[in-house]
């Protein structure tokens, strides 16, 4: 006989004392692996963003555009990996952000940045700033973030600038934990020396502004100046002082205009105090019932690549806990408002439970139907495939997390099919009545059926590893369901023919009587299956009948999306348990009412149950997440800007989901009266990729003016769809600007200079920094700035007469007599995207429909019925894909999750043809034929009557991961029909009608299949209950029940249909 590989690995293996070896070093090496492999929640995606900033000091928007932001563009075009180039500009600067490739090494691209900018920097007009470049990747978002609150009982003894001094320390304690990668504070404030000139006692004691700011600056210099020999010493010499403390700043004697010396404080107030930040930030938590809020300082810390969140965020904790009672004194709380590592850790263990218990399940389920001495051989076989995926997976460099977690528990149904195969047959060659050992008949055993399983195999590879090659922002997310599954089924084709043999000589007290569950009718399964094709397959009417109105009902269930009774979405929202609230106020807001609005917000957040904390930040940004890393909401700092981060209690202990608190939070909301041009966003975290919105139309046009008046067109038309939320535009609205002008015959008249009056407005209305105060015992030295006190800070009669330089005849000048004032609008925000200028019309959907498309539909049905003309307007075409070729006409291009959308399901498409030509091919080579594999292939497309129907009763979307499951289905519904069709082909012979060798094979066949199919419906049941891969769940248990059913009716009556020989058979 010929053994073929299978049957030589067998030989080779089965006596062999290498093999119990194989099966402990495969669990150790897993086991290892299990304990040593990176946790995390979702897959990495690595998509470094490098933003290039750029000061264009009197440039307005436009013109910053101009001579700042396209020469930059062009240049940094120009950098190999750069898929996308933003441009975003405003009045006085530019910001250029490029976006590599996906899975681009982050210091890499910030390298070829750097040495592109450097050697083309020519190109930048004379004048412009270096530029600040700032690489940023998904290992900078922080991991942990630590809240620094005082107690209830503690709140007067604590202010945000002691909170801060606090975390500051705290953050240098942190970072001695390995693998801590950058950390930042956001919050508080920073204790400073600070020197408040008085315009009044100014003009008292005839003080220039300009003398204040050069005495407190020189006053405070110690430098090196060389070494000399004294008294046979060495000794190193320096010039100059450093100023102790406020008391010393204060007694500084500055030059008045008669000459005389005036103390520095006569003239201007200097304190030691906290500075005057635009920003505020604060918590609101609950406590025995009540609701307390504190000032609030958040240490927040990222990871180094490739270091373990779950370990490093245990060791953070661990610190933290050696500091409680020293570094962190009883009256300050510390609380934990993120930690990832912990997330990570809950979801990797309950995901290995549903494993175990799926593993179980799949034991019992073979104990029950063939026997449990080869349930027993599968209890050792699924956990051995398992380690040594989990192995290889390690190696490959994945990492454990929800996604690599999914394909093994929704591939173990399929592989435990190969050894199942492998061991059912070697029972039925022992029950033979020969004289062969029982070595012999398990390695026969195994030759035989050998290579339809390594074709079965291959059929389930085939399928899934075309989508390893989806590219985009999903390709990373999903590539671990191919790469794990693929390896499983590999690993448990081999362990099926090395370790299931060897155990089943092993597991054998005494040879088989009877054949193991190979009755001739198969079973009870068998008998009621012949019932049912009987009928089907009596005549060639009916089966042609049958055939029809299963195509009817295939194509009744394709017309569900159509009708909308099954939507399309990306990925559903996941249950986490962190909300934000976005509040974007009027430019030109002050911080004051910013953070009345934010206390309102937090007012109706503290109204739901599920709510446990939050932490309101007005004029500065809070930790950022993953989405907020693509959205740049790190850059999120001005007064009229604010978020609320909303912590909802722990997923089991509370009965909504996130989304639904989420939707009943922007309910809520609604009721806030806001002023106009206000807008408040409920942003819940992505389960996939994030985008700058859900739905995101950008405008393309001729020139500003109409891609404006289009984009307020188009987001009237977003307001108007019910399901279309949190509605908003990139250009905002114009920021109202004081400008000083300073008066050029009168500077030129006192025999000034235009930068002694523009440093003296900088320190006026701005802050200026003119040196630093060491205070030793190991804390950091203090700032000594330059600075009015924010009430004072407004163009009133008092500042204008701020004396800032003395006339060569004695006397000062007052401001008021070089500069002269006026109110003017700031320019629009303007936003560019690989090299054109585009207005952005941002939203989110809500309610009915949650995806893109529909509200993309429903935005062009509104706009084909608006009267542009009528508007003065041009009516703007739609594009869904690609940047317009012509500008001169107004183009609306749809983007944001929609370019992913189409992006994925382009390539899981294309995925699919191409496994199904995989599969094609492969069958070909089994059967030598180019017919029957179409034949074997139909019951592909019947998999989605199950599916739709599935998702019609769990009311779920159809998404990204429903087609993995289809695409998985497509190999596994091939596997059992290669095995039918095999099955009929050696049963045929001359003599025997066709309807009998049907009936027959179906029978026998019936069982193992359906046991196949149990096993990785039982695995996919497991994975029900998670919200992103439910509907993976559903295509494979729904999928699976219905193809199963179909596939062994559909096929014999394609037969009879095409080869009917006319032939009866009696009913058994």
């Amino acid at each position: 006989m010929n053994l073929g590989i299978s049957g030589r690995l067998t030989r080779a293996t089965i006596t062999s004392p290498l093999t119990p070896l194989f099966l402990l070093a495969s669990i150790a090496v897993g086991l290892l692996a299990l304990m040593a492999i990176p946790r995390e929640e979702e897959p990495q995606i690595s998509v470094p963003m490098v933003d290039i900033q750029v000061m264009a000091p009197g440039l307005a928007a436009p013109d910053a555009v101009e001579l700042v932001g396209i020469p930059l563009e062009t240049i940094v075009k120009s950098v190999d990996g750069v898929e996308h180039v933003y441009t975003q500009a405003e009045d006085d600067g530019v910001m250029v952000t490029a976006r590599f490739l996906v899975g681009s090494d982050p210091e890499d691209a910030a390298i070829r940045i750097n040495e592109k900018l450097q050697a083309n920097w020519d190109r930048i007009p004379v004048g412009i700033p270096d530029p600040k470049v700032t690489v940023r990747g998904i290992n900078d978002v922080p991991i942990v973030v630590l809240t620094l609150t005082p107690k209830p009982g503690a709140v007067g003894q604590w202010s945000d600038q002691a909170l801060y001094e606090l975390a500051g320390k705290l953050r240098t304690e942190i970072a001695k934990v390995d693998n801590v990668g950058l950390t930042f504070i956001t919050g508080g404030r920073p204790d400073e020396v600070r020197i408040q000139p008085d315009p009044a006692r100014l003009s008292q004691y005839g003080v220039p502004l300009g003398s204040v700011i050069e005495a407190a600056g020189q006053a405070n210099r110690s430098f090196p100046v060389g070494t000399i020999r004294e008294g046979g010493k060495a000794m190193s010499v320096s010039a100059g002082r450093t100023l102790t403390s406020a008391q010393e700043v204060g007694l500084l004697t500055v030059r008045s205009a008669t000459g005389a010396p005036v103390y520095l404080r006569d003239v201007a107030n200097v304190d030691q105090g906290p500075r005057e930040d635009q920003a505020r930030a604060w918590r609101w938590a609950e406590n025995e019932g009540k609701w307390h809020s504190a000032p609030a300082v958040s240490l927040a810390v990222a990871k180094r690549s490739g270091a373990n969140a779950v370990v490093l965020s245990e060791s953070i904790l661990e610190r933290l806990k050696l500091m409680k009672g020293s570094l962190i004194p009883d009256g300050v709380e510390v609380s934990v408002t993120r930690n990832y590592g912990e997330t990570a850790n809950e979801k990797a263990n309950e995901l290995l439970f549903h494993l175990a218990l799926a593993t179980i399940s799949i034991v019992a389920l073979i104990g029950f139907a063939i026997g449990w001495r080869e349930a027993g051989v599968t209890a050792v076989v699924i956990p051995t495939t398992i380690l040594l995926t989990m192995f290889a997976s390690n190696l490959m460099g994945f990492t454990i997390n929800r996604v690599s977690l999914f394909a093994l528990i929704f591939s173990i149904g399929i592989l435990v099919d190969d050894a199942i195969v492998m061991i059912e047959n070697i029972a039925r060659h022992w029950a033979m009545d020969d004289d062969r050992s029982r070595i012999d008949a398990a390695v026969e055993a195994v030759a035989e059926v050998g290579n339809p399983t390594i074709v079965a195999t291959l059929t389930v590879v085939v399928a899934l590893l075309p989508m390893l090659f989806v590219s985009g922002l999903m390709g990373p997310y999903m590539a671990p369901i191919p790469v794990n599954a693929s390896a499983a089924m590999v690993f448990s084709f081999f362990v099926a023919v090395v370790i299931a043999p060897w155990l089943m000589i092993r597991f054998a007290r005494k040879t088989l009587e009877g054949g193991h569950g190979h009755a001739e009718d198969g079973g009870k399964l068998g008998v009621a299956y012949a019932k049912v094709a009987h009928r089907i397959i009596d005549t060639k009417k009916s089966a042609k009948t049958f055939l029809i109105w299963v195509g009817v009902a295939t194509l009744l269930a394709c017309s569900m999306f159509y009708f909308k009774a099954v939507t399309v979405k990306l990925l559903p929202f996941d249950n986490k348990s962190e909300v934000q609230v976005v509040v974007d106020m009027p430019e030109g807001t002050a911080l004051e009412n910013t953070a009345r609005v934010l206390e309102d917000v937090a007012a109706v957040t503290r109204s739901l149950p599920e709510t446990v904390s939050m932490e309101a930040y007005a004029g500065t940004s809070a930790p950022f997440n993953f989405n907020g890393l693509v959205r740049h909401y790190f850059l999120r700092a001005r007064p009229e800007m604010g978020d609320v981060m909303v912590t909802l209690a722990p997923k089991d202990d509370r009965d909504r989901s996130s989304h639904d608190v989420a939707l009943d939070l922007r309910e809520k909301l609604k009721t806030l009266k806001l002023p106009a041009g206000a807008s408040i966003k409920v942003v819940e975290t992505p389960p996939g990729p994030p985008v700058m919105a859900t739905l995101l139309a950008e405008i393309y046009g001729p020139d500003a003016e109409t891609r404006r008046k289009t984009a307020l067109e188009v987001e009237k038309i977003f307001k108007s769809v019910p399901y279309i939320v949190d509605v908003d535009n990139s250009f905002g609205a114009q920021r109202p600007r004081l400008r000083l002008i300073p008066e050029r015959d009168r500077i030129d008249y006192y025999g000034l200079s235009e930068r002694q009056i523009n440093d003296s407005i900088g320190a006026l209305l701005g802050s200026q920094t003119v040196g630093y105060v060491p205070r030793g015992d190991g804390r950091s030295p203090l700032p000594i700035t330059v600075a009015l006190p924010q009430s004072a800070r407004s163009w009133t009669s008092t500042l204008a007469s701020t004396p800032v330089a003395q006339a060569p005849n004695g006397g000062l000048i007052e401001l008021g007599a070089v500069v002269s004032a006026q109110n003017d609008q700031g320019s629009h925000n303007i936003f560019r995207r690989d090299g054109r200028s585009a207005d952005m019309v941002l939203a989110e959907l809500a309610g009915d429909y949650e995806a893109p498309i529909y509200g993309m539909l429903a935005v062009n049905r509104a706009i084909d019925e608006v009267d542009w003309a009528a508007k003065g307007l041009v009516k703007p075409v739609i594009s869904l894909n690609g940047q317009p070729k012509d500008e001169a006409t107004p183009t609306l291009l749809w983007d944001g999750e929609w370019e992913i959308t189409w992006v994925t399901f382009r390539d899981m498409g294309a995925a699919f043809m191409v496994a199904l030509l995989g599969i094609y091919v492969l069958v070909v080579a089994q059967f030598r034929s180019f017919k029957l594999p179409l034949v074997i292939l139909t019951p592909v497309p019947l998999t989605l009557v199950g599916i739709v129907l599935g998702h019609m009763l769990f009311q779920a979307p159809f998404t990204a991961t429903s087609m993995i499951g289809f695409i998985a289905l497509a190999g596994i519904i091939v596997r059992n029909s290669i095995l039918l069709v095999d099955f009929i082909r050696h049963a045929q012979a001359p003599d025997k009608p066709l309807r009998q060798v049907l009936i027959e094979a179906g029978s026998i066949r019936f069982k193992p299949i359906v046991l196949t199919a149990a096993a990785a419906m039982i695995g996919a049941a497991t994975i029900l209950s998670d919200p992103i891969f439910q509907g993976l769940a559903i295509s494979l248990l729904f999928g699976l029940a219905s193809s199963t059913l179909l596939t062994v009716l559909v096929i014999p009556a394609i037969y009879i249909v095409l080869r009917d020989d006319g032939k009866d058979t009696a009913t058994p």
